[in-house]
């Protein structure tokens, strides 16, 4: 029984991300919390600033604007030994090499852990990051992922992706990679 509402919860959610993904335009960025179907253990004013957080993130992607981009992840930032400088790298080649660069982000649970000053956000996404090659001139898919747990934590009043939640094994799996930009 839980394993057949898991597998209607998996189809569910497809149909949704493909519906979602269907109504994309090129390079257009969107970014959704669904009213049905999420789980979301925070207020709406905490929604919106996490909202705000990776709308701040396509406006920079989307002018190319390495230092704004960059500024979205925090300063201790840590996926799979990946560090801030690591992604700043990683996002310059990308503005290298691709014109258009958009993602998609549907956020199916928002939820907060820890308190105070402590106080952190896990946040379940899944999504993808397209762009328009400069060398082909074609649309390309760059990464995607799915049910991925965004770590965002609050530092001087704005939230910060820190990672994402688990463990980072010393090796991935076969067929896995790392997912780090979003």
């Amino acid at each position: 029984m839980i394993l057949r509402a898991r597998a209607v919860w998996t189809i569910t959610l497809l149909f949704a991300v493909i519906s979602f993904l269907a109504g994309i335009g090129t390079a257009e960025a969107k970014i959704v919390v669904p009213l049905s179907g999420s789980i979301i253990e925070v207020d709406e004013a905490t929604v919106n600033a996490v909202v705000t957080t990776f709308e701040q993130a396509e406006r920079a992607i989307k002018a190319h604007d390495l230092e704004k981009v960059i500024g979205v992840y925090s300063p201790q930032y840590n996926y799979h030994g990946l560090k801030k400088d690591d992604l700043r790298k990683i996002w310059k080649d990308l503005f290298d090499e691709y014109q258009e660069i958009a993602s998609t982000h549907l956020f199916t649970k928002i939820a907060k852990v820890g308190s105070g000053r402590d106080v952190a956000l896990e946040v379940t996404c899944t999504g993808h990051l397209w762009a328009k090659s400069t060398t082909s001139g074609l649309y390309v898919p760059i990464d995607s992922w799915h049910e991925e747990v965004h770590y965002l934590v609050l530092e001087e009043g704005t939230w910060r992706i820190r990672g994402n939640v688990g463990e980072s094994p010393r090796v991935l799996p076969f067929g896995t990679a790392p997912h780090p930009l979003f």
